[in-house]
């Protein structure tokens, strides 16, 4: 059996901060977690064919998450890909088509739940120190709106986590449980 990890939220939610402390758990408990970011992939697309407008950059997230499902349907089935995303960009039947041909048949997700204000915030505060590939700015008023709307995908169990709050402790011991089902 093929699992995958898909840590998910909209923008801004924290889903990067959550993978790396996930990881390295995930590690002491025996598992063999390889953490695959989105934003990696776009940012070294961005370094190597250039940037552009939206529909550019929208276009580079959907090649970035079709190389990461590409990349763990060669994965050694003991290994658990970690995929930090924003699960939600394209439609449901995107992820599930990825799913299938990564050959991935349980899924726990880990929803990042933000309020929008945070989102939004967070969003405009990082912009500056960001790849200027990503969108601008401005994009901070549709992470506002997408965060007051977006939920978790359920594709398999769902561990919802909030982003203001610190880490669960026993977070590496629920992920685990379910990953043993």
């Amino acid at each position: 059996m093929r699992q995958a990890l898909l840590i998910n939220g909209v923008p801004a939610s924290g889903k990067s901060t959550v993978s790396s402390a996930l990881v390295p758990m995930l590690q002491k408990k025996g598992f063999l977690p390889i953490p695959l970011a989105l934003d990696t992939v776009k940012e070294a697309l961005f370094a190597e064919i250039g940037t552009g407008d939206r529909d550019y950059n929208r276009m580079l997230g959907r090649a970035s998450y079709h190389a990461i499902f590409n990349t763990v349907a060669h994965f050694p089935k003991a290994v658990l890909p970690v995929i930090d995303a924003w699960h939600g960009f394209q439609p449901r039947d995107v992820l599930e088509g990825h799913l299938a041909r990564a050959q991935i048949n349980h899924v726990v997700e880990i929803w990042i739940s933000v309020t929008p204000e945070t989102a939004a915030r967070r969003y405009r505060a990082r912009s500056a120190e960001r790849h200027a590939g990503h969108l601008p700015i401005s994009y901070a008023d549709e992470v506002f709106d997408l965060a007051g709307r977006a939920g978790p995908l359920g594709f398999g169990d769902v561990i919802t986590l909030d982003s203001e709050a610190q880490l669960p402790d026993d977070l590496s011991d629920k992920v685990a449980t379910f990953l043993s089902r």
